[in-house]
């Protein structure tokens, strides 16, 4: 005998609003059986695949990327040359998410000092300040060259 669970339940058990799983029933990415009430009943695959789309959110994949590259899940004969399509698509999301995480590594030190630049404001913490400002942003230094130190210093006001 087959388990069914209601959208309550998979709300409950998941954590996932009511409407978002009926959206997600609306654009065909997880359609659960019906009952003769019209009812939507999820089955344990179905919770398996709402887990593994919340994963893949949580790797950054849109919905249309999951519906496209994903839906072969269901399939009883998936091709190999599918999977390896599907297996170059995710490395190359993985490699986004690498470059977002640098950068993202580069701003929170940025953050720690401006933060140790404002609690110990001297000179030095300034210049501190600065280099890494230049070394991570070189490109605004480019676009205005020909303001000195001095200008950058004084108030425009």
């Amino acid at each position: 005998m087959k388990i069914y669970y209601s959208i309550q339940e998979v709300s409950q058990i998941l954590g996932i609003s009511k409407d978002t799983l009926r959206y997600y029933d609306r654009i065909g990415i997880v359609s659960p059986a019906r009952d003769d009430n019209r009812y939507r009943r999820y089955t344990k695959n179905d919770l398996i695949n709402l887990m593994n789309i919340q994963i893949m959110q949580d790797a950054d994949f849109t919905l249309d990327e999951i519906k496209g590259n994903f839906g072969t899940h269901r399939k009883e004969n998936i091709d190999p040359v599918v999977c390896q399509e599907i297996a170059v698509f995710i490395e190359a999301k993985n490699a986004e998410i690498s470059k977002k995480i640098a950068h993202l590594e580069k701003v929170s030190q940025l953050l720690d000092i401006a933060v140790e630049t404002l609690r110990n404001f001297n000179h030095e913490s300034d210049q501190r300040l600065k280099e890494y400002v230049r070394a991570m942003y070189p490109s605004v230094q480019k676009q205005n060259p020909k303001r000195s130190e001095e200008e950058c210093g004084e108030d425009e006001g």
